[in-house]
Protein backbone atom coordinates (compact mmCIF):
# COMPACT_ATOMS: atom_id res chain seq x y z
CA UNK A 1 0.00 0.00 0.00
CA UNK A 2 1.43 3.34 -1.09
CA UNK A 3 1.45 6.03 1.63
CA UNK A 4 0.97 9.71 0.86
CA UNK A 5 3.90 11.95 1.78
CA UNK A 6 1.59 14.09 3.93
CA UNK A 7 1.13 11.12 6.24
CA UNK A 8 4.75 10.31 7.07
CA UNK A 9 5.06 12.58 10.11
CA UNK A 10 1.62 11.68 11.48
CA UNK A 11 2.36 7.96 11.19
CA UNK A 12 5.70 8.32 13.00
CA UNK A 13 4.07 10.36 15.80
CA UNK A 14 1.22 7.87 16.26
CA UNK A 15 3.58 4.88 16.15
CA UNK A 16 5.85 6.47 18.78
CA UNK A 17 2.86 7.30 20.98
CA UNK A 18 1.28 3.82 20.91
CA UNK A 19 4.62 2.10 21.52
CA UNK A 20 5.45 4.32 24.52
CA UNK A 21 1.92 3.96 25.87
CA UNK A 22 1.98 0.18 25.66
CA UNK A 23 5.47 -0.08 27.17
CA UNK A 24 4.48 2.21 30.03
CA UNK A 25 1.33 0.26 30.82
CA UNK A 26 3.18 -3.06 30.58
CA UNK A 27 5.87 -1.77 32.97
CA UNK A 28 3.61 -0.13 35.58
CA UNK A 29 0.53 -2.35 35.27
CA UNK A 30 1.60 -5.78 33.96
CA UNK A 31 -1.87 -7.32 34.00
CA UNK A 32 -2.84 -9.41 30.97
CA UNK A 33 -6.46 -8.30 30.78
CA UNK A 34 -5.19 -4.72 30.58
CA UNK A 35 -2.10 -5.01 28.38
CA UNK A 36 -3.56 -7.38 25.76
CA UNK A 37 -6.73 -5.34 25.02
CA UNK A 38 -4.64 -2.16 24.94
CA UNK A 39 -2.22 -3.73 22.47
CA UNK A 40 -5.10 -4.82 20.22
CA UNK A 41 -6.78 -1.41 20.34
CA UNK A 42 -3.45 0.31 19.66
CA UNK A 43 -2.79 -1.93 16.65
CA UNK A 44 -6.24 -1.24 15.21
CA UNK A 45 -5.84 2.51 15.76
CA UNK A 46 -2.40 2.53 14.12
CA UNK A 47 -3.72 0.51 11.16
CA UNK A 48 -6.55 3.04 10.73
CA UNK A 49 -4.07 5.95 10.66
CA UNK A 50 -1.84 4.22 8.09
CA UNK A 51 -4.87 3.30 5.98
CA UNK A 52 -6.14 6.87 6.05
CA UNK A 53 -3.01 8.11 4.30
CA UNK A 54 -3.10 5.53 1.50
CA UNK A 55 -2.33 7.01 -1.89
CA UNK A 56 -3.54 5.15 -4.99
CA UNK A 57 -1.91 5.81 -8.35
CA UNK A 58 -4.63 6.93 -10.77
CA UNK A 59 -3.53 8.33 -14.11
CA UNK A 60 -5.99 9.77 -16.62
CA UNK A 61 -4.72 8.48 -19.96
CA UNK A 62 -7.38 10.09 -22.17
CA UNK A 63 -7.61 13.71 -21.07
CA UNK A 64 -10.48 15.83 -22.37
CA UNK A 65 -11.07 19.60 -22.08
CA UNK A 66 -14.82 19.06 -21.73
CA UNK A 67 -14.86 16.29 -19.12
CA UNK A 68 -14.91 17.04 -15.38
CA UNK A 69 -13.56 14.16 -13.31
CA UNK A 70 -14.36 13.67 -9.64
CA UNK A 71 -11.71 15.49 -7.57
CA UNK A 72 -12.12 13.09 -4.65
CA UNK A 73 -13.37 9.73 -3.43
CA UNK A 74 -16.61 9.94 -1.50
CA UNK A 75 -20.35 10.50 -1.82
CA UNK A 76 -22.23 13.20 -3.73
CA UNK A 77 -24.13 15.20 -1.12
CA UNK A 78 -25.05 18.37 -3.04
CA UNK A 79 -26.19 19.07 -6.60
CA UNK A 80 -27.84 22.47 -6.80
CA UNK A 81 -27.81 25.86 -8.44
CA UNK A 82 -26.18 28.49 -6.21
CA UNK A 83 -24.76 31.99 -6.29
CA UNK A 84 -20.96 31.84 -6.16
CA UNK A 85 -20.06 35.12 -4.49
CA UNK A 86 -16.37 34.86 -3.66
CA UNK A 87 -14.85 35.06 -7.13
CA UNK A 88 -17.13 34.16 -10.05
CA UNK A 89 -20.01 36.41 -8.91
CA UNK A 90 -22.57 34.42 -10.87
CA UNK A 91 -24.90 31.45 -10.66
CA UNK A 92 -23.26 28.04 -10.90
CA UNK A 93 -24.14 24.39 -10.42
CA UNK A 94 -22.50 23.17 -7.23
CA UNK A 95 -21.52 19.50 -6.96
CA UNK A 96 -20.18 18.53 -3.53
CA UNK A 97 -18.41 15.30 -2.58
CA UNK A 98 -18.21 14.33 1.09
CA UNK A 99 -15.24 12.25 2.22
CA UNK A 100 -15.71 10.16 5.34
CA UNK A 101 -12.67 9.22 7.46
CA UNK A 102 -12.68 5.85 5.65
CA UNK A 103 -12.31 7.39 2.19
CA UNK A 104 -9.07 8.27 0.44
CA UNK A 105 -8.37 11.95 1.13
CA UNK A 106 -6.19 12.88 -1.83
CA UNK A 107 -7.73 15.68 -3.94
CA UNK A 108 -7.18 15.82 -7.69
CA UNK A 109 -7.54 18.47 -10.41
CA UNK A 110 -10.70 17.65 -12.42
CA UNK A 111 -9.70 19.44 -15.64
CA UNK A 112 -6.51 20.79 -17.22
CA UNK A 113 -5.79 24.50 -16.91
CA UNK A 114 -4.05 27.36 -15.13
CA UNK A 115 -4.88 28.60 -11.63
CA UNK A 116 -6.42 32.05 -12.14
CA UNK A 117 -7.35 32.54 -8.48
CA UNK A 118 -6.39 30.92 -5.19
CA UNK A 119 -7.14 31.77 -1.58
CA UNK A 120 -6.84 29.99 1.76
CA UNK A 121 -9.49 30.81 4.37
CA UNK A 122 -9.17 30.19 8.07
CA UNK A 123 -12.46 29.16 9.63
CA UNK A 124 -14.59 26.94 11.81
CA UNK A 125 -14.83 23.15 11.79
CA UNK A 126 -18.49 22.30 11.34
CA UNK A 127 -19.34 18.86 9.99
CA UNK A 128 -18.32 18.90 6.33
CA UNK A 129 -21.75 17.92 4.99
CA UNK A 130 -23.42 20.93 6.65
CA UNK A 131 -24.57 23.51 4.02
CA UNK A 132 -22.80 26.41 5.76
CA UNK A 133 -19.46 24.58 5.89
CA UNK A 134 -18.52 25.84 2.41
CA UNK A 135 -18.79 29.42 3.68
CA UNK A 136 -17.56 29.34 7.28
CA UNK A 137 -15.20 26.35 7.63
CA UNK A 138 -11.47 26.28 7.05
CA UNK A 139 -11.20 25.99 3.28
CA UNK A 140 -9.33 26.80 0.10
CA UNK A 141 -10.72 28.24 -3.12
CA UNK A 142 -8.97 27.29 -6.36
CA UNK A 143 -10.10 28.46 -9.80
CA UNK A 144 -8.86 26.59 -12.87
CA UNK A 145 -9.10 28.39 -16.22
CA UNK A 146 -9.28 25.91 -19.11
CA UNK A 147 -7.87 26.31 -22.62
CA UNK A 148 -11.38 27.44 -23.65
CA UNK A 149 -11.30 30.20 -21.02
CA UNK A 150 -13.93 28.49 -18.87
CA UNK A 151 -13.27 28.88 -15.15
CA UNK A 152 -14.01 25.97 -12.82
CA UNK A 153 -14.00 26.81 -9.10
CA UNK A 154 -13.14 24.20 -6.46
CA UNK A 155 -13.20 24.32 -2.69
CA UNK A 156 -11.41 22.04 -0.25
CA UNK A 157 -13.36 22.17 3.01
CA UNK A 158 -12.17 20.89 6.36
CA UNK A 159 -14.75 19.08 8.49
CA UNK A 160 -15.39 18.61 12.20
CA UNK A 161 -12.43 16.24 12.58
CA UNK A 162 -10.13 17.73 9.97
CA UNK A 163 -7.69 20.33 11.24
CA UNK A 164 -5.40 20.83 8.29
CA UNK A 165 -5.82 21.33 4.56
CA UNK A 166 -2.76 20.70 2.42
CA UNK A 167 -2.78 22.50 -0.93
CA UNK A 168 -0.34 22.69 -3.83
CA UNK A 169 -2.02 25.43 -5.87
CA UNK A 170 -1.08 29.06 -6.27
CA UNK A 171 -2.01 31.62 -8.89
CA UNK A 172 -0.30 30.90 -12.19
CA UNK A 173 0.26 27.20 -11.50
CA UNK A 174 -0.36 24.97 -14.53
CA UNK A 175 -2.12 21.70 -13.78
CA UNK A 176 -2.78 18.71 -15.96
CA UNK A 177 -6.05 16.83 -15.68
CA UNK A 178 -5.67 14.41 -12.79
CA UNK A 179 -2.76 16.19 -11.08
CA UNK A 180 -2.86 16.44 -7.30
CA UNK A 181 -4.50 19.50 -5.80
CA UNK A 182 -3.77 18.55 -2.21
CA UNK A 183 -4.85 16.51 0.79
CA UNK A 184 -7.27 17.04 3.68
CA UNK A 185 -6.43 15.37 6.97
CA UNK A 186 -9.52 13.52 8.27
CA UNK A 187 -13.24 13.90 7.29
CA UNK A 188 -13.85 16.63 4.72
CA UNK A 189 -15.50 17.74 1.50
CA UNK A 190 -14.75 19.12 -1.97
CA UNK A 191 -17.11 21.46 -3.86
CA UNK A 192 -16.97 22.02 -7.62
CA UNK A 193 -18.80 24.98 -9.19
CA UNK A 194 -19.69 24.36 -12.84
CA UNK A 195 -21.29 26.50 -15.59
CA UNK A 196 -25.10 26.28 -15.69
CA UNK A 197 -25.07 24.61 -19.11
CA UNK A 198 -22.89 21.73 -17.89
CA UNK A 199 -24.32 18.23 -18.21
CA UNK A 200 -24.25 16.67 -14.73
CA UNK A 201 -23.56 12.93 -14.88
CA UNK A 202 -23.91 11.99 -11.20
CA UNK A 203 -26.84 11.87 -8.80
CA UNK A 204 -27.19 12.56 -5.10
CA UNK A 205 -25.75 9.76 -2.93
CA UNK A 206 -23.64 8.40 -5.81
CA UNK A 207 -20.21 7.15 -4.80
CA UNK A 208 -17.32 8.75 -6.66
CA UNK A 209 -13.78 7.63 -7.34
CA UNK A 210 -11.28 10.44 -7.80
CA UNK A 211 -9.75 10.65 -11.29
CA UNK A 212 -12.13 7.91 -12.50
CA UNK A 213 -15.74 9.00 -12.04
CA UNK A 214 -16.92 11.60 -14.61
CA UNK A 215 -19.17 14.02 -12.75
CA UNK A 216 -19.98 16.40 -15.62
CA UNK A 217 -19.36 17.45 -19.21
CA UNK A 218 -18.93 21.06 -20.29
CA UNK A 219 -20.93 22.33 -23.24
Amino acid sequence: MRIHKEGYLSIVIVFTFVVLLNLSVYYFLPILFVTIPLAIISAIFFFFIVRFFRHPIRVINNTDDKIIYAPADGKVVVIEQVDENEYLKEKRIQVSIFMSPLDIHVNWIPIKGIVSYFKYHKGKHLVAFAPKSSEVNERTTTVIKTSNNIEILMRQIAGAVARRIVYYAKEGTKFGQGDELGFIKFGSRVDVFLPLDSKILVNLQDKTVGNETIIAKLK
